[in-house]
């Protein structure tokens, strides 16, 4: 196999998968409570208290505002963290994966298998953070089953963007250039906290293809709601990142680990 060729599917990603979600289970309770509590308070604090200062944004109370795009912020940072802290232990630190490797796998089941793994322990955040969201009265409509997919599909798009850091980094420090260089500064530019129309004109078309304003864009009309102006788009948006994250992690793992 080439470094540069595409990726090759099967279903070993499988055992992979399972053998992550068997490990997680037994954590599970702690791993979901504190994957929500930093959005929680988020939500608390901003959304009752900046809220009271701010009650409205385009009609709708702030609260109600600040959670359909906080969700899609705490995805992207559980799928992240995942694919970055957790992937690189087992690729690094604890040899997981070159134990997987002896076995009748390739490497692109095992990158395959951490994308899905991260996009799915990041899912079952998002769930938790709904059942928050309706004890709080928002979202209840059936709008909001459409979040679920579109959960997944955040989840899966960051989680190959973390395995292209992943890739490269030397040691976990690495990933607080990620953290503090790329993602903090796209969670205030995606309209997360604030419309993007509160930007200035030409960040306002840098920000409309990241893929987090994306996801906001489909996840707020449809937990308030509402339908997406533009979903096909969007989506696009996203698929695109998804894609073209899932094949360079592949061709950086596969320069790091069979060469």
């Amino acid at each position: 196999m080439t470094t540069y060729a595409l990726p090759k599917f099967s279903l070993r990603f499988y055992p992979i998968w399972q053998r992550n979600f068997l490990v997680w289970k037994k954590l599970a309770v702690a791993s979901v409570l504190g994957n929500i509590a930093e959005p929680l308070i988020t939500l608390v604090a901003f959304g009752y208290g900046l809220g009271r200062l701010l009650p409205q944004i385009d009609g709708v109370p702030y609260i109600q505002y600040l959670a359909s795009g906080s969700i899609c912020m705490s995805i992207m940072m559980a799928s992240s963290f995942e694919a970055l802290y957790s992937a690189f232990s087992r690729m690094h630190v604890q040899k997981t994966w070159d134990a997987l490797l002896n076995a009748p796998l390739a490497l692109d089941d095992v990158i395959f298998a951490e994308m899905l793994w991260a996009a799915t322990k990041a899912m079952f955040s998002g769930i938790a953070i709904l059942g928050v969201m309706f004890m709080l009265g928002i979202g209840l409509h059936p709008h909001t089953l459409l979040v679920l997919p579109l959960l997944f599909l955040i989840g899966i798009t960051f989680a190959s963007l973390g395995l292209v850091v992943n890739a490269l980094a030397k040691g976990y420090d690495f990933f607080t250039y990620y953290f503090t260089l790329v993602q903090t500064p796209m969670i205030f530019m995606s309209g997360v906290y604030y419309p993007m129309e509160q930007l200035p004109p030409w960040l306002q078309t840098f920000s409309h293809f990241l893929p987090l304003s994306a996801a906001v864009r489909l996840a707020r009309p449809l937990i308030l709601g509402n339908w997406p102006s533009t979903p096909l788009f969007s989506i696009f948006i996203l698929v695109v990142y998804c894609v073209g994250g899932f094949y360079v992690a592949t061709i950086l793992t596969r320069r790091r680990l069979l060469k």
